[in-house]
């Protein structure tokens, strides 16, 4: 992980301006439209003003604001002015990528333009931002230069062209970071160059070379601090800022004194709950092993620091870690690739000893030698070990009463085993680590409330006591989306799944050949939408369509770039593409909706908290599985609408929001709530996409 901040701060002034000048900026006939000449809009004062006054009082705020209110405005102006009148840092923390780019590149710089254009706010025009990136992202010179010259026994020969690069590459970068090396680095050569290491530190590393070193030194003296929800969660899971350098009663997150706006905090719950848990992988154990020795190519740590003995011993966890993983998955995983682990003895601790013999050897061998980078690296194999032989002993033993823990096998061809383990209940987590630290923590989204109030999201993520608000969108839907709801598509059922597959293909092809722009149809299950897309491709190409699905060699953001290039494209998706994608205009004029989004009731989180719940007396389907059902519909069919001038189509084409009583609160949860019914005989007539 990025090592944080190494001092405490200081404390802060007793002043804020946030409130005063918010409400000077957003106001109409304020600052923002004086000088930038954008419209005012009230929703984006009233949250802005909220915002700025929960900074300056230290408290919680959960603030969802419908598509078009300007949120990044009103929490950035505001939280910058309270970092820098406060000697404090603002932490902006987002789900996806593409919003931490309009971040970066849109939303900033219009701050800083309104800070230098407006007199009475340029002292904060020279406020510093960064991005928090995870520290195995970076290439670390100062290892980088060892593996250089020690690569006869770290690196295969295989190896030394891929080093060649990245040491060319290393010339030239202006980053470091991986993401900018095309192509991506091989997973064995980048281990051994990036800054994820005891090697790369100050004491090792010049500050003025190493990539790392530079961005922790940016991180450091930034006013505003942009990081991912995933980052976050990781590094609050570390023991966030007291860990990291501050006094044991500082308040804040990360950082001393730090103060935190969440955005897409719909997501906050799912993400928090993965990144609190346990995740272990048969691929993980074998890369950790081979780093120390690779019997294979005769490589690795103990290739030149070991000896026999410290290469038997790897070879011993080797052989441990593939019978102890093959047993897994030829038992308790033969017959699913998800399996939830109730009771103990599942497997024998094979990797035990082995790895208890080899952290023992790690310290041993660490001992010889002074203070340096050798000592460093050898201490942190040891731990690495420990830490790989707490995990099986805690997954073995059920050793957390308040997880549910499961097996998977993921990867291409299945292979790779994973253990696994997450919270039942994420609150008590994150309202200690979280809206515990006695500081600002904003949460904001287009989607937070469930029937009209975000009190169950606030339950669920710990924040009962935050003030909460909603206000929505400025946008006319009610001129610019149709809804469109097919009545006669099968229910979901075993005995229907054929024919409803063949009316859903019939469905979307109608529906996207009627419709120019592009359209998105979400699905919930990758083996229909592998199906359907079998069953439509040529449809779709002999129309001149281009054709677009998730799961192929692009990602999510590339498959949005590309949809809002071509204009007319078909993208199919499913999970992550209900949130986050961002297409305006008219390459994506209809969203389909396939299903509704129901989580499965079988992964081992949700039947665990199912379980929860129903001891506590509850009804897991109200309070758990429609709730994050309706979320996520909300965000599937907020992906049509992205500005004022979007128009366009949502046609949903399962007909429970007719048949089952609960189908009305989807209904009602959509901006438009008038909707034409669709039938295979009536739709010609009733079906009128935007001219």
């Amino acid at each position: 992980m990025i090592g944080l901040r190494d001092d405490p701060g200081s404390a802060p002034p007793p002043v804020s301006h946030a409130p005063a000048l918010t409400a000077k900026t957003f106001a109409e006939g304020g600052w923002l439209q004086a000088a930038l000449r954008l419209e005012h809009r009230p929703q984006q004062e009233e949250m802005a003003r909220a915002v700025a006054t929960a900074m300056q009082s230290d408290s919680p705020l959960l603030f969802e604001a419908g598509t078009g209110v300007g949120k990044s405005l009103a929490y950035l102006l505001p939280g910058i002015v309270h970092a820098v009148d406060q000697s404090r840092q603002l932490i902006v923390s987002t789900h996806t990528i593409s919003l931490q780019e309009q971040l970066e590149t849109s939303d900033l710089p219009i701050c800083r333009r309104l800070f230098k254009s407006t007199p009475a706010l340029a002292r904060y025009a020279d406020f510093k931002s960064a991005v928090l990136v995870g520290k195995s992202n970076y290439l670390c010179t100062t290892r980088l230069g060892h593996t250089l010259a020690d690569r006869a026994t770290l690196l295969a020969d295989a190896d030394y062209a891929e080093l060649q690069r990245i040491a060319t590459w290393a010339a030239s970068t202006e980053t470091g970071l991986r993401h900018d090396l095309r192509p991506p680095p091989r997973a064995e050569v980048w281990d051994a160059v990036n800054a994820d290491s005891s090697a790369c530190s100050r004491k090792h590393c010049d500050g003025a070379k190493c990539f790392y070193q530079r961005a922790r030194a940016r991180i450091r003296s930034a006013n505003v601090i942009i990081v991912n929800h995933a980052l976050l969660f990781a590094l609050i899971n570390s023991g966030g800022a007291q860990a990291h350098g501050a006094k044991t009663d500082t308040r804040g997150v990360l950082f001393a004194d730090d103060f935190v706006v969440l955005d897409e905090a719909h997501t906050v719950p799912d993400v928090a709950t993965e990144s609190f848990g346990l995740s272990l992988s048969s691929y993980g154990v074998d890369r950790a092993l081979k780093h120390l020795f690779n019997p294979r190519t005769q490589r690795g740590v103990f290739g030149k620091l070991g000896g026999p003995e410290a290469q038997q011993l790897v070879q011993d966890a080797l052989d441990a870690s593939r019978q102890f993983f093959e047993f897994l998955s030829g038992t308790l995983l033969a017959q699913r690739a998800i399996v939830r682990v109730r009771e103990l003895g599942v497997a024998e601790p094979t990797l035990d000893g082995p790895l208890g013999a080899l952290a023992r050897l790690l310290g041993r061998l660490a001992d010889k030698f002074e203070d340096g980078r050798e000592r460093d690296e050898l201490l942190e194999q040891k731990q690495r070990c420990k830490a790989i032989q707490a995990a099986v002993t805690e997954w073995l033993t059920l050793g957390d009463k308040g997880h549910v823990y499961w097996a998977e096998r993921g990867g291409r061809k299945q292979t790779i085993v994973t253990l696994r383990s997450a919270p039942i209940d994420v609150a008590p987590e994150l309202r200690r680590h979280l809206f515990g630290c006695g500081t600002s923590v904003v949460c904001t989204s287009a989607t937070l409330a469930m029937g009209g109030t975000i009190e169950p999201l606030a339950r669920r993520i710990g924040a009962d006591d935050a003030r909460s608000v909603i206000v929505k969108s400025p946008f006319d839907f009610k001129r610019n989306m149709r809804v469109y709801v097919a009545g006669d598509v099968p229910l979901p059922s075993p005995q229907e799944a054929r024919l409803a597959l063949d009316v859903l293909a019939d469905y979307i092809a109608f529906c996207t050949g009627r419709v120019r722009g592009g359209s998105l149809v979400l699905f919930t299950s990758y083996s229909d939408m592998r199906a359907i897309a079998a069953a439509l491709e040529e449809t779709f190409r002999k129309a001149g369509r281009p054709f677009l699905m998730q799961g192929a060699e692009l990602s999510r953001t590339e498959l949005a770039q590309q949809m809002r290039g071509l204009g007319n494209a078909v993208l199919f998706g499913t999970d992550s593409f209900w949130t986050g994608v961002d297409v305006p205009g008219e390459a994506l004029a209809q969203v389909i909706i396939t299903r509704l989004p129901f989580d499965p009731p079988t992964h081992p989180i949700t039947e665990a908290r199912c379980d929860h719940i129903r001891d506590q007396g509850g009804n897991p389907f109200n309070e758990l599985t429609l709730p994050d059902a309706l979320i996520k519909f909300r965000q599937g069919v907020g992906r049509l609408i992205r500005t004022a001038t979007d128009r366009g189509l949502v046609t949903v084409l399962d007909s429970r929001v007719l048949a089952k009583s609960y189908g009305r609160l989807f209904l009602d949860c959509l901006p438009q709530p008038e909707f034409t019914l669709l039938t295979g005989k009536t739709r010609n007539e009733k079906f009128h996409p935007f001219s």
